[in-house]
């Protein structure tokens, strides 16, 4: 017996890397999948499908069912049809892995309109076209009476909640993703549905050029190989996960942290009110557990 015998999963961008995995692993734990993926490069451009069926031809192998789609999901159409194939293939519909991305990576004096709107959209209207089709599926369902289970799980990024210099697109878009996700849990909670995101750190095309230390692990442990993401990802797929929702994880090789959200950590109050001069005199007292200069990048 699998984890999710019975289920059936919805992979964007699952041809390589990151996608890829998860989409193999939630086949091994009894998931139904539907491999999307454009056969894009890494910014973009046009490719093929190949990857996304050797993924395919990897799970069937396996005795593992699962079923090509290379739709872009950056559209409102190609976000029904992934959703509307997975549930005249295989009957329903029950976890969506939002992962497809791009880079195009500029500093935001250099970056050109172009830059940033493909970005934002593939990314981010990318994870909400999936999610918003998958949501009128899970509602439509609750509404006749039926039991749902539904599963969202987004991918952000350590960009998308530290922010990083070069990636202004890409780190407003998974900041977005961050937000989505808990608007999304919100809403859904009614009908069954979990909605999750994670932060992986992990070897992909992505990473390949800017993080060259990714290539091995010294230890005899791969803690870059995306297989570990995936793990997490079958977890929260799960059944064992209903009470998980609205969560951020960051996760690496073995490590997993839970991300909390935005929080005080300094405050300044008045019955009165305050004038610009107040402030200055009692900046002080507004930073006095943290900083006021602009975070590090990573708190790891």
């Amino acid at each position: 017996m699998g984890l999710l015998d019975g289920k059936v999963a919805v992979v964007t961008g699952a041809g390589r890397g990151i996608g890829r995995e998860e989409a193999i692993t939630l086949a091994k734990n009894g998931a139904k999948v539907v491999v999307n993926d454009v056969g894009a490069g890494l910014h973009g451009e046009a490719g093929d499908l190949t990857p996304a069926q050797e993924v395919v031809n990897t799970i069937t192998a396996a005795g593992g069912e699962a079923v090509i789609n290379g739709d872009d999901i950056s559209t409102w159409a190609g976000g029904k049809n992934v959703i509307d194939q997975a549930i005249d293939t295989f009957g329903s519909m029950d976890i969506l892995v939002n992962n497809a991305g791009i880079l195009r990576d500029k500093m935001s004096f250099n970056m050109e309109e172009s830059d940033w709107d493909d970005v934002i959209r593939v990314h981010l209207k990318g994870h909400f076209a999936t999610a918003q089709h998958a949501a009128v599926y899970w509602r439509g369902r609750a509404k006749a009476g039926e039991a749902v289970t539904g599963r969202i799980i987004n991918t952000s990024s350590e960009a998308g909640l530290f922010g990083s210099a070069g990636q202004a697109n890409y780190a407003a878009a998974k900041g977005g993703i961050v937000s989505l996700t808990w608007v999304l849990a919100r809403e859904l909670e009614r009908f069954g549905v979990t909605v999750n995101a994670i932060a992986p750190r992990a070897r992909t095309r992505m990473t390949d050029a800017v993080f060259p230390e990714m290539a091995k692990s010294d230890d005899g442990f791969d803690k870059f190989d995306p297989v570990h993401i995936a793990q997490l990802i079958a977890f929260l797929a799960s059944p064992e996960a209903h009470d998980v929702s609205g969560q951020i994880f960051v996760v690496f090789g073995g490590d997993v942290w839970a991300m909390s959200a935005f929080r005080p950590v300094g405050e300044l109050h008045s019955a009165t009110g305050w004038t610009p001069e107040d402030l200055v005199a009692h900046k002080g007292e507004l930073f006095k557990d943290h900083p006021s200069t602009v975070p590090p990048f990573s708190f790891f």
